[in-house]
């Protein structure tokens, strides 16, 4: 029997979808009606098939229950420790405090350094500081546990003060375990808890919220051919397959984040697909983060208008995800971001 999956698409902004909303012709996301849909794609491995919402009616059985049940994790208003995502997106600022990440290590794991990058991040506009000791770059290598919590702990004990949220960048439990005794807030594993199986034990007994993350392979291999049957439908698979795994052991809250991990085990192709179809992951009903700040398959799309920022590619990714509702948006460049967001709500909301 086919699996069937659900993607919310043709959206509406700002007055426009207010409106729509209010006469009952599109459904808000998230609960806000500042942005809504009106079409479905009815999704098998096999096919797809859109529809709009007016037609969920004539359906039949099985299908009929399953479309109503994931129209209902999609426009529900999502909920989350210290986070409003009614003025949606959220920014991540990113803190790399390592010798060798792929765009800026090296730049502030010195002396006060990485404080004083925190304070310009926060400045100007993210939400949630997400702070790291290891890079997970393709070809890097692994850090001992150790020396990672060695690179974060001077910064997060000053940064703490600064009362913004803080994401914990990592895939040990040992600094999992470290970084929550010091008040981080959050827990961003890009293995997706599948590098060290004590991460689960951690975010059971602390019940912190955390990041469902996406990575085929390891960073060392994950860039060498990575394949998928579907890539869309496959990273669903391990999100749905993760989410029941967590329930199964006994962490009941939906303080849950999913990055479908762009880059981490993605060829181009792959990364596109996952941009122009990433509101599907709304019908798990958890908030989406997306992480596209200067990375690769920027370079590979824009061939010799690369820059070393990527800022372009960056903000023209990033408005691409907020047109779908993707809540929080993991970025380098802050500020600059938030210009374009602020200039495109104006014009769109």
């Amino acid at each position: 029997m086919s699996k069937y999956y659900t993607r919310a698409c043709n959206f509406y902004y700002g007055k426009t979808s207010k409106l729509k909303v209010k006469n009952k012709s599109s459904l808000p996301l998230h609960g806000e009606n500042t942005i809504s849909f009106d079409m479905i794609e009815i999704v098998t491995r096999n096919k797809v098939k859109k529809i709009n919402i007016k037609s969920i009616k004539n359906l039949k059985g099985k299908i009929k229950k399953k479309i109503k049940l994931d129209l209902s994790k999609i426009s529900k208003k999502k909920k989350f420790n210290n986070l409003n995502f009614k003025d949606f997106p959220i920014l991540m600022g990113i803190l790399n405090l390592t010798p060798d990440s792929f765009s800026d290590g090296g730049l502030y794991n010195k002396k006060s350094l990485g404080v004083k990058h925190a304070k310009k991040l926060i400045k100007d506009g993210c939400k949630i500081l997400d702070i790291g000791g290891e890079s997970t770059r393709p070809g890097s290598k692994e850090v001992d546990s150790g020396k990672e919590w060695k690179r974060v702990a001077p910064t997060l004990l000053k940064v703490k003060r600064f009362k913004k949220l803080i994401s914990l960048d990592t895939r040990k439990s040992f600094v999992m375990e470290r970084g929550i005794k010091n008040k981080v807030n959050l827990i961003n594993d890009v293995s997706g808890f599948e590098y060290d199986t004590n991460t689960i034990k951690v975010l059971k007994k602390t019940k912190i919220p955390f990041v469902i993350h996406h990575m085929q392979g390891n960073p060392s291999i994950m860039q060498k051919k990575p394949k998928y049957k579907n890539v869309i439908l496959d990273i669903y698979d391990f999100f749905e397959k993760k989410i029941n795994f967590l329930r199964s052991y006994g962490i009941k809250h939906n303080n849950i984040i999913l990055d479908p991990g762009i880059g981490f085990g993605k060829n181009l192709k792959h990364n596109i697909t996952i941009l122009r179809n990433i509101s599907i992951f709304h019908s798990l009903g958890f908030p989406i983060m997306l992480g596209t700040s200067r990375k690769k398959f920027i370079k590979s799309l824009s061939g010799k208008n690369d820059s070393k920022q990527r800022l372009g590619g960056t903000i023209a990714s990033s408005l691409t995800a907020i047109m779908q509702g993707v809540q929080i948006l993991r970025i380098h460049d802050v500020n600059e971001l938030n210009q374009s967001i602020k200039v495109f709500k104006s014009l769109k909301f």
